[in-house]
């Protein structure tokens, strides 16, 4: 129990604000963006700057409270909120400044891609991350942040220069290659584990306009079709990216009517090469075999990370399953073709993100993320608007995961996790697992920001 006077000191000392259960606003600002998610937090802050993050990190340390932190996006396993407890809630610092000269940009943590793409593309640059312009800039990037440009540009955290961070004890650091070098390195994909980062400073890459867009095979397609994209992803220029899907598509414009509602396999491209030679590049993949959809073309940035975000909007019920995944053999494809061409709602769906390339080429001892031999990064994701449909939507997803995860390389991208166990968390990071549980000891010994794919303190600091 926390007295009252205590929370009317907290109250008076945020410049944010400070949310209660008797609060007309509590249950708008303790949902997030999966449906699925009912918790029921003590408190949430809305902080404004890094002074209210660590009056509200020094709060919850002296009072015990568990606490989760909240950016300003997805996190479709609901650990943007927790029960009983504090949130630290950012989606209100949304300051961003783009340097066009030095090609950076300084991000507070509350902004989402579509805010980042929208103060970058004004410049004619971008930064690699995301498929959906909604996701929260902070939760993608310290998990990894791979995207539509991951092929051609790495991950988000390969693009990450430097991070602003309040830590455990209330202290706020700088990070980066020079300065507490250790914490920048676990930063880089080791999620939220180690403190709360209020800014980051990314690179940035000339890119204006890419070639791309959704291109629709008919289901019978499907086994000749993934079999052709593995050969093609794998032998591909780095600047051709292309995520394989399983979807339902969409009854409404601008999908053509005769395939509403019908079950196809795709790839969605990006191209973000030389715009001259886009068609060239693209004569193969025409020629491979007529799609019965084809929406690629020249497309501004940000329209293609915006793309399906009317699709999803927030509040749906999320149930995910990932791994990463090195081949697509026989055996495998034909589990996907079990599973995959049989949606259990309009909205499920099973993604193959790309994260070879130039991703690949960056050894897992650079930074936390442990699988840069993998292929791709695979997500099931059970969706549908209505509660009601929950428990089919996540045995579907689990069926379809069991049935997968032999033919898998082990661990999964973190952002794409449930609540799953520590050591689906130790698969995950392989042979950084315990140089990450080091630096969490020397952060964040007691643990305070666990609500999260949670690397526990080591019992004692270890030597690199």
């Amino acid at each position: 129990m926390i007295s009252e006077d205590k929370i009317i000191q907290l109250k008076q000392s945020l410049r944010g604000k400070l949310i209660q259960p008797h609060d007309s606003d509590y249950h708008t600002a303790r949902k997030v963006y999966n449906g699925m998610i009912d918790k029921h937090p003590l408190l949430i802050a809305k902080c404004v700057d890094v002074a209210d993050v660590i009056t509200a990190v020094k709060f919850a340390r002296e009072n015990e409270l568990l606490t989760a932190v909240r950016s300003g996006g997805h996190n479709g396993g609901g650990l943007g909120v927790c029960d009983n407890g504090l949130v630290i809630d950012l989606s209100l610092m949304k300051g961003i400044h783009v340097d066009p000269s030095a090609k950076t940009a300084w991000v507070e943590t509350g902004c989402t891609l579509g805010d980042v793409d929208h103060a970058t593309h004004a410049f004619g640059l971008a930064t690699p991350s995301g498929i959906f312009s909604t996701t929260g800039i902070g939760g993608i990037t310290l998990g990894g942040g791979l995207g539509h440009l991951t092929r051609h540009y790495a991950l988000a955290i390969d693009n990450l220069l430097e991070a602003n961070v309040v830590l455990a004890d209330g202290s706020f650091v700088k990070a980066n290659a020079t300065t507490n070098d250790d914490l920048f390195w676990a930063l880089r994909g080791g999620g939220g584990n180690f403190g709360i980062v209020t800014s980051f400073v990314f690179r940035l890459h000339p890119l204006s306009t890419i070639y791309g867009g959704p291109m629709l095979w008919e289901p019978g397609e499907t086994e000749e079709v993934l079999k052709w994209y593995q050969d093609l992803i794998k032998n591909a220029p780095d600047e051709l990216n292309g995520f394989f899907a399983f979807l339902c598509v969409p009854p409404g414009p601008p999908f053509p009517e005769h395939l509403h509602k019908k079950n196809m396999c795709g790839v969605v491209w990006c191209y973000s090469g030389d715009m001259e030679k886009a068609e060239k590049v693209f004569e193969p993949i025409r020629n491979f075999k007529k799609p019965a959809l084809d929406f690629v073309g020249p497309l501004p940035v940000p329209a293609l990370n915006s793309m399906f975000d009317a699709l999803m909007p927030p509040g749906l019920s999320w149930y995910w399953k990932a791994d990463f995944v090195n081949d697509l053999g026989d055996e495998a494809i034909a589990k996907h073709l079990k599973y995959g061409t049989q949606l259990p709602t309009l909205l499920s769906t099973m993604h193959l993100y790309p994260i070879n390339g130039a991703a690949s080429r960056i050894s897992n001892k650079d930074t936390a993320w442990n699988y840069r031999g993998a292929t791709w990064a695979m997500v099931i994701a059970g969706i549908d608007p209505d509660p009601a449909n929950d428990e089919k939507i996540t045995k579907w997803a689990r069926d379809y995961w069991e049935a997968l995860h032999p033919y898998s390389a082990g661990g999964a991208y973190v952002n794409f996790m449930m609540e799953e166990g520590d050591d689906r968390i130790k698969a995950t990071y392989g042979d950084n697992y315990e140089k990450l549980a080091a630096i969490k000891t020397k952060y964040d010994p007691g643990n305070l920001f666990r609500v999260n794919q949670n690397i526990k303190p080591a019992l004692h600091l270890q030597e690199d």
